[in-house]
This record gives structure tokens, C-alpha cells and sequence, in this order.
């Protein structure tokens, strides 16, 4: 089925006004900065696009921004997760209508439902849309756990096509790819595993740092590709300081005020989250600094 994403495709922030409104010649100078920068496709509305805060309007929104601006040069990918799974599925369609490429869903979050469960509200989803699921464990944020014997069970419906593993845990990655079809696809959820990914089998990785790296992440893909396994290493390696001063603040406002240094006006975090603190910008300044100034074509 057409919709299953490889390569490297940034988790998109969503761009805000001071004014706390989205910030829509914000997110369309960011969706064309990413793709002259060669990514592979777009996320927006996942964890670092803030979807837990924004209301189903905005992130309607959001959408047709993506959609339009990207006008399918990339295939655009729509984060439509909620707790209950009639809210899922309204997402989902909103989604549908608006004309993204596929839907990625984490697991929902705050309850904490069991195998059983997850394998109905995710059944429910894909019955619901014509588009590509994509399956998102993200335990860490969300709770819960997507076990790859559950994920296997998944993989056998038709429009689920692969997930996006945000566990950290390579061994877990490992039975995720071991235990589905080839055509389902695996992608690396950690900015600092991406490598390490591609090397158990992963087709790619949604990564928060390519919203400020896109070439360096794609580099890392690429390099893979073409068989230069050293070049990919040192890519990833002059990556990961990045992912790692997302620690500076509070997620995820390190991403956004990172674009801001760049001359992209990511704005602020939705409240509660705060902006980063005088000290950390400055380290956030030297790190970048550090990452862009390795590599000469950013």
C-alpha cells in the first residue's frame, strides 16, 4: 500500500504567534525549508508539534498549511492521536479530508489500556480511513507499551503499514522488524539511534532534530543508502549534541527556540511549558554552532 514513509521525515514543530496563535507564514517558510533541504516527507502534528496542546480547529489548521505549501512534492504525515478512540477516528478523518498521505497514531496516553485494548482502538482507527496508519510507541511519554506481539498481530491489517518506534530500546526495535511483513516498515523514533536503526533494518526515522538539521539527518539516511557506513556514523555523530541539548528546557521548546536562532519564528511553547532560560539559550547557541559549523552545506 501506497503511504508507508521511509528516509527521514523532521517531527515539525508548530510555529506560534506571541499572541499564543499558530503562525501560519511561520510554519510555511518551515515546511519549504525542510523540503529544499531534501527530507523525505513531513510530520506535523506528533509530540514536538505540541498536538497535545492545540485544539482540533488549529490543528485542522495546521494541516491544510502543511498540505498546501508541501503540494505533494513530500508526502505529508498527520499525528491524529487521542485517549479515546472516537476522538482518534474524528482526527483521523479530519486528516483524511484535509489530504494528508497517512496518519500516525500513539498509543493513547494518561489510561493505560492493555494489549488487548490497543489492538481494538487501533482495529477501530484503520477501519475508520482509507489512509495509511502508522502505529507510534512512544512509552517513555505515553505509558504504554506496543509489544511486538501485538504490533505483529496489527501489521495484518491492510492499511496499517508500519511504526514508529520512540522506545529507545533496540532490542524492542529489533522484534518490531523480526516479527512483520517485509512491507512493513520500521522507523527509528531516537535522533541518536537513527544509525543504529537503519543497521537492525529501519527504513528511516521522524526526527525532532531535523527541524534544525534537516541535511545533517538526511545525510545520515542517505550515506546509509549509498553503502558509506563510515560517512553515516560521522553524521550521526555530529547530530546527536543536538538531540541531547533538547534537555536545556522543557519539551519541547528546545527545538523551537533553536529554529528562532536560525531565523525561522518557531515562538514559544504552548503554556505550561516556559522559554528556555538565559543560561541554556547560550549553550543551545554554542551547540549549534558546534553541529551547523561541521558541516558545511547547512
Amino acid at each position: 500500500m501506497a503511504g508507508a514513509p521511509r528516509g527521514i521525515v523532521p517531527a515539525m514543530v508548530t510555529p506560534l504567534t506571541a499572541d499564543d496563535k499558530v503562525n501560519e507564514p511561520a510554519l510555511r517558510e518551515l515546511t519549504r525549508y525542510l523540503i529544499d533541504a531534501g527530507v523525505h516527507g513531513l510530520f506535523a502534528l506528533g509530540s514536538q508539534g505540541e498536538f497535545w496542546a492545540l485544539t482540533a480547529v488549529e490543528k485542522r489548521d495546521v494541516l491544510e498549511t502543511v498540505v498546501e505549501e508541501a503540494g505533494g512534492r513530500v508526502p505529508v504525515y498527520a499525528g491524529t492521536a487521542a485517549i479515546s478512540t472516537p476522538e482518534t477516528i474524528a482526527l483521523t478523518r479530519m486528516a483524511e479530508d484535509v489530504g494528508v498521505d497517512a496518519v500516525s497514531i500513539l498509543t493513547p496516553f494518561f489510561v493505560k489500556p492493555s494489549q488487548d485494548e490497543l489492538y481494538e482502538h487501533y482495529r477501530s482507527v484503520a477501519a475508520a480511513t482509507c489512509l495509511p496508519v502508522l502505529l507510534y510507541d512512544n512509552p517513555g511519554r505515553a505509558g504504554v507499551e506496543l509489544s511486538p506481539g501485538l504490533v505483529a498481530r496489527l501489521a495484518e491489517i491492510g492499511n496499517i503499514v508500519g511504526i514508529k518506534d520512540s522506545s529507545g530500546d533496540l532490542s524492542l526495535t529489533g522484534e518490531y522488524i523480526r516479527g512483520t511483513p517485509e512491507g512493513f516498515t520500521v522507523l527509528m523514533g531516537r535522533d541518536t539511534l537513527i544509525l543504529a536503526g537503519l543497521l537492525y533494518g529501519c527504513k528511516g526515522a521522524i526526527a525532532a532534530t531535523a527541524n534544525v538539521a534537516p541535511r545533517l539527518a538526511v545525510e545520515i539516511f542517505e550515506r546509509f543508502q549509498a553503502g558509506d557506513l563510515e560517512g553515516s556514523r560521522r553524521a550521526q555523530e555530529r547530530l546527536a549534541p543536538l538531540r541531547n541539548a533538547f534537555k536545556l528546557g522543557t519539551f519541547p521548546v528546545v527545538a523551537k527556540e533553536a529554529l528562532t536562532l536560525l531565523g525561522i519564528d518557531a515562538g514559544p511553547a504552548r503554556s505550561p511549558v516556559g522559554p528556555l532560560s538565559d543560561q541554556g539559550r547560550e549553550q543551545l547557541k554554542e551547540i549549534m554552532t558546534q553541529v551547523l559549523s561541521s558541516y558545511d552545506s547547512e
